[in-house]
């Protein structure tokens, strides 16, 4: 008999912690949850699920409006912010009884609580301890607002989900995936927009043409983004939100959405107390086989601060599995992770972008830019842009991003060749589906001139 209740407690009931829990217990351990908010986690309680519903529900203002050009004679359309927002409540509901069942069929315990962790092989839900051989810290991240007069009267992409009414105009601070995200959805709906970035352009970390497309797509359709701009302070007059930006500008709005970053929730939890090794944003430092600094913890997720994506800790999840309780010791691969950007238009890209590419290899640039089929009859201003990254020396295709309708559902199957290692030529030999966006990935025969303005 073991000397521990549990062979493993997870903190954490997100996508990362429910996988690795549920695979552990199907590999034969005796293994609890703890969750202090509700099950799903981040992603499918505050995050991509959620969001992506909204997206869906914004898409139909373009429908209705690309309608006319196809001979459909639509009325002009209502929309009903709080029914949309009811029926994405509805269905998370739904998505999170599913999880529970999931934990619940495959014998994991769930504790309702804030879980902390007494010692390496304790852990404390409310006044009750626990004890187990393994402790996995999977309690993600939070959105982290700055230290600014008045951002008390900020929210952040939490409350975004689930404000109470369509706001008229809601300035975002921020540009990156989540900040683009919302400010599509918001324009879609009818809302003015504006973002405003410290840097020169949004995206940072993404190829450059991508970022130039998606910044020129946002702006035709009526999204401002005032670029290399800082707000100094937020004033709140009556349902007024005023902001000064640096120098004496001053913008008013009736929301203010922070998108400046997220913290990992390791603060409160007892790690710091244990001596668990984290860097300065307070991410976990793990090895290879998410072991943390202190024997016995392990973490994996965006509470380590690696690639913060729901698939990515899923996969984490399962190679911890395999390697404690499977005896399949399983380091994860993080090469060539593909990437969406649920934007309007969206973005998705796998492998290195041009200017990452450069420092490394020598490279061929190839790139279309088009106005999608669909929109020859719409009459709507919007143009997709597709690039291929390839290694001159061996031919090898290095990148592949994409600006434009179906960019992430064309980028997933591509991800697949790309981690095949497949060449340029391979590319080339494959036959195009016509017609089709996807198509111009296969059939991009021009390099671009190695010096570009």
């Amino acid at each position: 008999m073991s000397k521990y209740d549990y062979d493993l407690i997870t903190i954490g009931a997100g996508s990362g912690g429910v996988r690795a829990s549920r695979m552990s217990a199907q590999y034969g351990a005796r293994v609890a949850v703890v969750e202090e908010s509700r099950t799903g986690g981040t992603c499918v309680m505050r995050g991509c699920v959620p969001k992506k519903l909204l997206i869906y529900g914004a898409h139909y203002a373009d429908d209705f409006a690309d309608a006319r050009g196809f001979g459909w004679d639509v009325a002009a359309p209502g929309f009903d912010w709080s029914s949309l927002i009811a029926a994405k409540n509805k269905e998370l509901d739904r998505l999170e009884g599913i999880y529970q069942r999931i934990l619940r069929e495959n014998g994991v315990t769930l504790f309702e609580g804030r879980g902390s962790v007494v010692d390496a092989h304790t852990v404390a839900v409310g006044d009750k301890t626990y004890t187990t051989e393994n402790i996995l810290v999977a309690t993600g991240g939070r959105p982290s607002l700055p230290d600014v007069p008045g951002i008390e009267h900020a929210i952040t992409s939490n409350e975004a989900l689930d404000l109470a009414a369509l706001p008229e105009h809601i300035v975002i601070v921020g540009g990156g995936y989540i900040a683009v995200e919302f400010a599509g959805i918001f324009n879609a709906l009818g809302a003015k927009v504006t973002v405003v970035i410290r840097a020169g352009n949004i995206l940072r970390g993404f190829d450059g043409d991508v970022r130039d497309t998606l910044a020129e797509e946002m702006e035709k359709r009526g999204v401002t983004i005032l670029r290399e701009c800082v707000v100094r302070s937020i004033e709140k007059n009556g349902d007024t939100l005023s902001l000064r930006l640096h120098g004496t500008e001053v913008i008013e709005a009736d929301c203010v959405m922070y998108a400046t970053g997220r913290t990992p929730n390791t603060k409160g939890i007892g790690l710091d107390e244990l001596g668990v090794k984290m860097n300065e944003q307070g991410a976990l430092e793990v090895d290879d086989y998410f072991r943390a600094s202190v024997a016995g913890v392990y973490a994996l997720g965006d509470v380590t601060g690696r690639i913060q994506l729901t698939p990515v800790a899923i996969n984490e999840g399962i190679a911890l599995a395999n390697t404690l309780f499977n005896n399949r010791p399983t380091i994860m691969d993080y090469d060539n992770i593909p990437s969406a950007v649920f934007s309007m238009p969206p973005v998705a890209s796998v492998g290195l972008g041009e200017s990452e590419a450069r420092r490394t290899y020598n490279v061929d640039i190839y790139m279309s830019r088009f106005r999608p089929m669909k929109h020859t009859l719409s009459g709507r201003d919007e143009h997709s842009m597709m690039k291929l990254v390839v290694c001159r020396d061996s031919d090898r295709v290095l990148g592949c991003h994409m600006v434009g309708v179906d960019a992430p559902e064309i980028i997933q199957g591509l991800a697949v060749a790309m981690k095949c290692g497949a060449t340029k030529a391979q590319f080339d030999a494959t036959v195009g589906i016509h017609p089709t966006a996807a198509e111009e990935f296969v059939t991009m025969r021009e390099k671009l001139p190695d010096h570009r303005d």
